[in-house]
Order: C-alpha cells, then sequence, then structure tokens
C-alpha cells in the first residue's frame, strides 16, 4: 500500500504538509491548520511541488536561507488506500496514528487551492 506522512513545519509560520505517495514522488499540500480529525471540519490545503520519496522519514531542522526553513517533525505517518482520483479529487482511505478514515481532497478555486474533509462514515 501507498504511504502518507504529515509533516508539522515551524516555517514562517506554524503549518502542516501532507504527502501522499503517487507514481513514486509524493504529493504535497500545505495545510496552514492542523487537519481534521472529525467530520465537519474543512481546510484549506496548497498544493505544493512534489518531494522525493525519501522525505517521508525527514525530520529535523531545515538550516535558515534554505527553502522551507525551520523545524520539521513528523505529525501522522501510515498507510493509504486510493478510492477515487480525478483531476480536481482525491478520496483516500488513511490508516495512521491520528488520520483514520475516508478522506477527501477537493479542488476549489485555482489549480493550487484545494480543500482538505474527512468524510462521515
Amino acid at each position: 500500500m501507498p504511504i502518507f506522512v504529515v509533516h508539522k513545519h515551524y516555517a514562517r509560520r506554524l503549518h502542516y504538509d501532507l504527502r501522499l505517495e503517487y507514481n513514486g514522488t509524493l504529493k504535497s499540500w500545505a495545510v496552514p491548520k492542523q487537519p481534521p480529525l472529525k467530520p465537519g471540519i474543512k481546510r484549506l490545503a496548497v498544493q505544493v511541488e512534489n518531494h522525493q520519496l525519501s522525505y517521508a522519514k525527514f525530520h529535523g531542522v531545515i538550516p535558515k536561507g534554505n527553502y522551507g526553513a525551520g523545524k520539521v517533525s513528523i505529525w501522522d505517518k501510515g498507510t493509504f488506500k486510493s478510492i477515487k482520483k480525478s483531476k480536481n479529487s482525491y478520496v483516500v482511505s488513511f490508516k495512521g496514528r491520528k488520520l483514520k478514515g475516508k478522506y477527501c481532497l477537493f479542488r476549489f478555486k485555482n489549480n493550487k487551492q484545494w480543500l482538505l474533509f474527512k468524510q462521515k462514515v
């Protein structure tokens, strides 16, 4: 099963980086607030550049002067099952320590802005 990781990233401001393994890379979104653990909560997710798979294990400090400088820790990780994938949406089922169940990423404004939410069972 493909992997996912959520990094807690203290850069210019605290945010979370959601990363999903697809086609040998980590598709990535910056989520300004903690990913939702319950249905009914929607979060903005801004798509950013893909990352190498090895980045899934990264935690530590990105030095000043580098892109994304700041402390990075692993907030959650696990595997996921892709339920539906299209140009404008991903529906996945997470099996992590914190993220569990069916989630949707839905593109809503432009190529980079998405909504992340947990679906009701």
